[in-house]
């Protein structure tokens, strides 16, 4: 039943690609890392049974009591499910292994595909006041990732500037497209980022260029380089805001970060 005393909840974003190695859970990380650093209270939920998301953030898998797992097959407690990172603003619901087997188990519940979607909504998180939940979603098209896709508000989708990346956001959009055919008919594109950019390799220009022919402005002005510190970053459990903050990594990240929020206040105005 419809509470009116109730605070709006946080804004869910899906970050999902099923190509995997196209910087998902690197854009995770640090624009949620961005967001917080620009005020924001962010939660990020690693749906991904390799757990990157959430050693990227820190948490070691001795550190992870109870993770998304457990949001989603467990009554768990949230208290015990969501993290704090060592970052001001941004926690964490982790992930393990053990979510590598959740597809199998969610098939015989009646309302897999929403477990994520009511697991985000339940009164308890209201004491948390999130501006933002981003959902790391696996690298495939599974049972996982049409439960954050049914979750959200919106999905953000990373597309990395090589040969053959435009191919693979047809089959993307055609599952985003069934989602809001059978579950969640607000669901929307909230736009497509360009990581692993190199500004002097022509096909990465090229694959900007039909991308933002194909797409226009969901395409972000903000484009994510090819940066060696993004790339070690994960190795010393932090994003690269953190581990060089005058990288431009990191400087694309808050760029990232920023248009993003001039977006939604330009909306919010509208």
């Amino acid at each position: 039943m419809y509470d009116p005393t109730r605070p709006a909840g946080p804004k869910i974003i899906a970050i999902a690609n099923q190509k995997g190695g196209v910087g998902k859970t690197t854009t995770a990380i640090n624009f949620a890392s961005a967001l917080a650093e620009l005020g924001q209270n962010v939660l990020v939920v690693d749906l991904d049974p390799q757990g990157n998301a959430s050693t990227g953030l820190g948490i070691m898998p001795e550190d992870r009591r109870a993770t998304t797992y457990d949001l989603l097959l467990d009554d768990f407690p949230l208290s015990d499910i969501i993290c704090k990172t060592h970052l001001d603003g941004l926690s964490l619901v982790p992930s393990t292994t053990d979510l590598s087997s959740a597809d199998i188990e969610l098939i015989a519940n009646e309302k897999r595909s929403f477990l994520l979607h009511d697991a985000l909504r339940q009164t308890d998180m209201d004491q948390y006041d999130f501006d933002y939940i981003l959902i790391d979603c696996p690298p495939s098209l599974n049972l996982l990732t049409v439960n954050a896709m049914v979750a959200a508000h919106s999905v953000l989708v990373p597309l990395q500037s090589e040969f053959f990346a435009l191919e693979g956001l047809s089959q993307l959009m055609l599952t985003i497209r069934e989602v809001r055919q059978s579950a969640n008919p607000n669901l929307r594109i909230e736009g497509v980022v360009l990581t692993m950019y190199d500004s002097r390799n022509n096909l990465s220009q090229q694959v900007e260029a039909d991308a933002r022919d194909n797409l226009g402005d969901l395409v972000f002005k903000t484009v994510i380089p090819r940066n060696v510190r993004v790339s070690e970053a994960p190795s010393y459990a932090m994003p690269v805001l953190e581990y060089d903050t005058t990288s431009k990594g990191a400087a694309a990240y808050r760029a990232l970060a920023r248009e993003f929020l001039g977006k939604h206040e330009t909306m919010t105005a509208a």
